[in-house]
């Protein structure tokens, strides 16, 4: 069998249980294709070593019949989530050196399941970016091009690095997570699937912290059904993460009928903001005609407090920030900064803070400071609080009126070049979060899916979020979604 790195995971199943292929197969293919892709800045730390010995042990439970769905599947793991004995360093300065004692709860989901860990994927440090240009390991590349230059491009961020290997063929599948939109804006930018789950569907116990309140883990895949095999695993009541929902699973794969006659998806009209490209724009409107095509009800809804979403993200979001990284302090673990005589503690902490942030990271933490400081707590963070309610009771109401599901761009333009945005008011990067960061405000499940190709040749996604725990009705209308477009393309190897 040739090309296994382009293999869904669906696929892969299906012929390590035929016996047309072994586990061990399929990792040296992905293995070699990491090296040979370098360019990309996708993989920070392969482990080849842990691929082998993983793929072995698949094998002899493929052959002895006991097969989870996953069990022999290589995939990538974000560099946010703590690995037993792997750094795990969230692309940090600061945690450089870092190797935990401890295994996060998806991934050792994960690994119960049989997959198989290729290595630790790039990643904006501390998950804070949208373009993977804040990463200690340097920028992560889009494996797509423009039709007429070869300038580099963004994945997306912060899951760029999981976005690229996924969407090059790397590895079969990634893990991702989404504070303000970090799974589904790369998804959108980079042509594959990406899904956050209800807030508390995934453990968060092990994921390196930004946003408590905002942080999910989820799959990035090359299609809906891929995302559904890889939450079933996912998922699951953690007892370690108190906010861990104590629900039951469902077989989301078995939920993928493609049937979504008498469902009404919704429209918001919130959504047309000014800036919003052309060709986004009329890809909305096919999204739209594809969904009425297969027999939904397509309905204009408001979400009248959509335009305070981003000003409110970004003082939430920052507070959180500011005090999950106060731990990371030179003391116990990762980078210590060197002191001169007569320095004490104090300037051991200035110092460490100072060379182990980076400048995003530390823009965050100050405006978090700011925020929740006596002066200014009312006056921002609990005005936040109160507005992030009322974007949530939106959402209910809607849902209450019989909204199944909601229509959305993903991004608002296509992927951008690496560098066209540094020198710009940091304000204009935060905007590419206008769709996804309300979906994390409400704690819904939101999925992007790759809906066609721009003007340039660049992909493009529409998002779909749905009712809270309802992820498999979600991704039965993605799944109709994907059908209706037939999105095949793959960029062109350069790297």
């Amino acid at each position: 069998m040739s090309d296994l790195t382009k293999l869904k995971v669906a696929e892969a199943r299906d012929a390590l249980r035929a016996g047309d292929v072994t586990s061990a197969e399929l990792t040296e293919a992905c293995l070699a294709a990491i090296d040979g892709a370098d360019a990309l800045g996708a993989f920070v730390h392969k482990t080849p070593d842990i691929a082998r010995q993983q793929a072995a042990a698949a094998d002899a439970r493929i052959q002895a019949g006991d097969a989870p769905a996953l069990c022999g599947i290589p995939m990538g793991i974000k560099d946010l989530f703590c690995t037993k004995g792997v750094p795990s360093q969230a692309a940090s300065r600061i945690l450089e050196g870092f190797k935990p004692e401890y295994e996060s709860t998806v991934t050792s989901k994960l690994f119960e399941a049989g997959t198989v860990m290729l290595g630790k994927l790039n990643m904006d440090e501390f998950a804070m970016g949208s373009s993977n240009e804040t990463s200690c390991y340097g920028n992560a590349v889009n494996p797509w091009r423009r039709s007429d230059d070869a300038a580099a491009l963004t994945p997306g961020g912060s899951s760029g690095g999981s976005a690229s290997a996924v969407a090059a063929d790397l590895c079969l599948a990634a893990t991702g997570t989404d504070t303000g939109g970090s799974i589904r804006q790369p998804a959108a930018f980079t042509g594959i699937t990406g899904i956050k789950p209800t807030y508390g569907r995934c453990s968060r116990w092990g994921i390196v912290a930004f946003a408590s309140s905002l942080d999910q883990a989820g799959p990035m895949t090359k299609d809906v059904r891929d995302s559904a095999i890889l939450l079933n695993a996912m998922c699951g009541h953690d007892p370690k993460d108190s906010t861990s929902a104590n629900l039951p699973v469902p077989d989301f794969e078995a939920m993928l009928t493609g049937d979504i006659r008498g469902k009404t998806i919704g429209i918001p009209r919130e959504y047309r903001i000014d800036g919003i490209s052309d060709e986004i724009d009329a890809l909305w409107d096919r999204g739209r005609d594809m969904l009425r095509d297969a027999g939904a009800k397509i309905v204009d809804i408001s979400l009248p407090h959509t335009k305070y979403a981003l000003p409110t993200y970004y003082v939430i979001a920052p507070a959180e920030a500011s005090s999950n990284l106060a731990r990371y302090d030179g003391v116990r673990y990762g980078h210590r900064a060197k002191l001169a005589s007569g320095e004490g503690i104090n300037d051991m902490y200035e110092k460490t803070r100072a060379e182990g942030f980076g400048p995003e990271v530390q823009r965050r933490v100050m405006v978090g400071t700011y925020v929740l400081s006596a002066g200014f707590y009312d006056a921002y963070y609990n005005k936040a609080r109160k507005v992030r309610s009322l974007i949530k009771r939106d959402f209910e109401l809607a849902f209450a009126d019989g909204v199944d599901a909601i229509l959305t761009p993903a991004t608002p333009s296509p992927a951008f070049g690496l560098g066209e945005m540094q020198d710009a008011d940091p304000v204009q990067m935060y905007l590419n979060d206008v769709f996804t960061v309300t979906v994390n405000l409400a704690g819904l499940p939101g999925i992007s899916v790759p809906a066609g190709l721009g003007h340039e040749g660049l992909p493009l996604g529409l998002q779909l979020i749905g009712r809270p725990w309802e992820e498999g009705d979600l991704l039965n209308t993605a799944y109709a979604l994907e059908r209706a477009v037939g999105f095949v393309d793959k960029p062109a190897k350069w790297w």
